[in-house]
């Protein structure tokens, strides 16, 4: 008998973490469609020369959104995840790999600590917070929200905190996702988590959101974010060439 109920503990832990919530793909591909959009459209102002200002309301609102449902499911998802730590080591390394490329090719604009570097490291950090009680997590969301604001009208005169939003003068990077407040989010999808997920196997929907298209985006984002960079300026490169060549 008690073979048996330890069977059934064990199935239901590999059901609850071994099944993809269709809701979570949604999100997941509504935020890598709206990460390459914007990218897209950066790209081609930076490196097409054509005027579009991706800093526009429109776009900045795309860019936001899809960096803060990264940030959001990655809380969220690290209820489900085994080994976050393991996750959070790789996503960290790819966004070193990011690091190194954009200071080769860009210079001064190279990625510090964008959102590959938040990623991994709220992933690393996510099973302390996920020891903490709810109360204390909503009041470190308060805590982290604040000093991310405050961080901003603060300059040093050392890059050395980059991670945590204190800025040196002169700073720019072409994407920059500092630990405070964006650590506010993470604990968000946590405590999304816990609420809606921990004590669930099934979708929160009645209805179905099976797309092949979703379920295969929300699996590969991680490497989608990787190359569709490459993709998009190698297609820029060259549509420019032969434009050159025709005139």
């Amino acid at each position: 008998m008690k073979r048996n109920l330890k069977m059934d503990r064990d199935s239901l832990h590999r059901g609850f973490s071994g099944r993809r919530y269709e809701e979570i793909d949604v999100l997941r591909a509504a935020a890598i469609v709206l990460m390459v959009l914007f990218h897209l459209v950066y790209d081609l102002n930076t490196f097409a020369g054509m005027n579009i200002d991706y800093q526009a309301p429109l776009w900045f609102f795309i860019g936001k959104t899809s960096a803060l449902l990264f940030i959001f499911l990655s809380g969220l998802s690290s209820g489900f995840s085994r080994s976050p730590v393991r996750r959070g080591i790789k996503v960290l390394f790819f966004g070193m790999v990011i690091t190194v490329v954009t200071y080769l090719f860009l210079k001064d604009e190279y990625v510090r600590f964008g959102i590959l570097h938040f990623l991994g490291v709220s992933m690393i950090l996510s099973p302390v917070f996920s020891r903490m009680s709810s109360r204390m997590l909503w009041g470190l969301i308060g805590v982290f929200a604040l000093l991310g604001f405050w961080f901003q009208g603060q300059v040093l005169a050392t890059s050395l905190f980059l991670p945590f939003g204190l800025m040196y003068d002169g700073f720019g990077s072409i994407d920059y996702y500092p630990l405070f407040p964006y650590l506010a989010v993470t604990l968000l999808g946590i405590l999304a988590y816990r609420h809606f997920y921990a004590q669930r196997a099934k979708s929160l929907f009645p209805f179905r959101l099976n797309f092949e298209l979703t379920r295969w985006l929300g699996r590969n984002s991680l490497g989608i974010y990787l190359i569709h960079q490459p993709i998009i300026l190698i297609v820029i490169f060259i549509v420019k060439h032969l434009g050159e060549k025709v005139s």
